[in-house]
């Protein structure tokens, strides 16, 4: 198959045309690779598995299998593969490989996909770019010299790039959704319980965290929710499933909507015309669709929803560092400064003002429940602005030298009430301020690809839905893709 008709299908197409025996996923490898190496300098695959590829397209494939022979990528962070690394961006577990797959893999493997590399992501995927010591970093394939957002960058690149249809990711914070918007993607975070993080793990981030992927395509997003979704034995809770599958209800409208939306930023800070221009925008196609739109003032408080979400991954941090000390032999100098400092603030916090802040993530959710008890979904943008170019989110060079000395002598816990942390935090946090609601409540979210800038950029929208609500989004997605389709929209080049 020659690579101009490879990325005309999405990975349903190309699974159709294995089962019809139109093509060998022989083929459809051939066609990955060779793209995979034209677009080396996006840097978004960091691990190649031809060889494990190549003797998977050499055996027999179940044609029954929602996905025969389509050719995927992996994030390189809670995505492990049984005797390869899974790094998380990190120097500290480059050489160490995973004893078992993640229930995830699995079950991709199962569902036909041919597994060939691994993608780029930010360091314990604890930034909202992609641009890990260890790998450096990933490039916008709408503009290099811009990110592809984070943390699962990697994988977002590789599919607007067109290496693959559909790619895996995950999101503790917006981390499907970020890079989904930021390279033209459809991206949706299902909620809480309904894809098992396992069985490294029970879950991750306190729960915030799921496992997912980007794609072209509502329908492949809709299939691969319905491939990962469902109970494993080791899971601590699980979402039932819905009464049918995700794939056969986005063949259904999804009626007519009360959608509320905000476009100002929920911690202050500025909001580009761009992205203001992008919910204004889908809010005009939405109301030409039928359903009722109109402006609502944020459903919480933004700034404490950020405080809660950021003091419990500051104790994440210091907790995955402290794990990977006893368990490989890290040293401290295996992790980047960053990691380091948040890893210094977060042992600086008491169990019981972790507590506490566990205690309030109800009640945002309570706030976003009552919100859902009027609309159907919550529009936002899903970026306060296009994507920023390469470095400029990086920790300012005096913070970056003190933070060791800092954590050091036992002053972490100071630092994070000093003006020069928290505005460098406020700043990192500002260019993504709407997605982490969505992970502390737990609730599903999607990002759509229906703006670009004047210049080229993508620029998604984000709408949130209710407990349980991931066919409705996928239903309104389907819609929005008819209406106004992205898939032909591909970077030049």
């Amino acid at each position: 198959m020659q690579q101009a008709d490879y990325v005309q299908h999405d990975a349903t197409s190309l699974a159709d045309l294995v089962r019809r025996g139109e093509v060998h996923p022989r083929e459809l490898l051939e066609a990955a690779q060779a793209r995979a190496n034209e677009t080396q300098a996006l840097n978004a695959i960091v691990m190649r598995l031809d060889d494990l590829a190549s003797q998977r397209v050499a055996a027999p494939f179940n044609l029954d299998a929602p996905f025969p022979g389509v050719p995927f990528l992996i994030k390189d962070l809670f995505q492990d593969l049984a005797g390869f690394p899974s790094s998380g961006g990190s120097r500290a577990l480059a050489r160490t490989p995973a004893t078992e797959d993640s229930d995830v893999v699995r079950r991709w493997r199962e569902a036909g996909l041919v597994i060939f590399g691994k993608t780029n992501t930010p360091e314990f995927g604890a930034r909202n770019v992609t641009e890990p010591a260890l790998w450096g970093p990933c490039r916008n394939p709408w503009n290099p010299e811009r990110t592809p957002g984070g943390s699962s960058g990697g994988s977002a690149a590789a599919v607007a790039a067109g290496v693959v249809p559909v790619a895996g990711a995950n999101d503790g914070g917006g981390s499907i959704r970020i890079p989904a918007a930021a390279c033209g993607l459809f991206g949706i975070k299902a909620g809480r319980g309904r894809i098992s993080m396992g069985p490294s793990m029970a879950e991750g981030l306190n729960g915030a965290a799921v496992q997912g992927v980007v794609s072209r395509s509502v329908r492949d997003s809709a299939r691969m929710l319905d491939v990962l979704q469902g109970p494993e034995p080791h899971a601590p809770y699980h979402m039932a499933a819905p009464t049918s599958p995700h794939a056969e209800a986005i063949r259904t409208a999804p009626g007519r909507l009360r959608i509320g939306f905000t476009t100002d930023s929920p911690i202050g800070t500025p909001v580009d015309p761009q992205a203001t221009a992008a919910v204004e925008d889908a809010a005009r196609l939405l109301s030409s669709l039928g359903h009722h739109v109109e402006p609502v003032p944020s459903p919480v408080n933004g700034l404490h929803v950020a405080e809660d979400f950021l003091l419990a991954w500051f104790c994440a941090q210091a907790f995955i560092v402290e794990t990977l000390r006893e368990q490989v032999g890290a040293d401290l100098k295996d992790f980047e400064s960053d990691t380091r400092l948040m890893a210094a603030v977060g042992r600086s916090v008491s169990a019981v003002e972790l507590l506490k802040c566990e205690a309030r993530w109800h009640e945002h959710n309570r706030d976003l429940a009552a919100f859902h008890a009027r609309f159907d979904l919550w529009l936002t943008p899903t970026l306060s602005a296009p994507p920023p170019p390469i470095g400029s989110m990086d920790t300012p060079w005096a913070l970056d030298l003190a933070s060791d000395v800092i954590a050091r002598i036992g002053l972490a816990g100071k630092l994070r009430h000093t003006s020069a942390f928290q505005s460098t935090v406020l700043h990192n946090l500002s260019w993504t301020p709407y997605t982490q609601l969505a992970n502390l409540s737990g609730r599903p979210a999607m990002s759509v690809p229906l703006h670009w800038t004047p210049d080229g950029l993508p620029l998604g929208v984000q709408f949130v839905g209710p407990l349980n609500g991931e066919a409705r989004l996928l239903q309104l997605a389907a819609q929005l893709e008819q209406a106004r389709p992205w898939f032909d929209r591909r970077p030049r080049g």
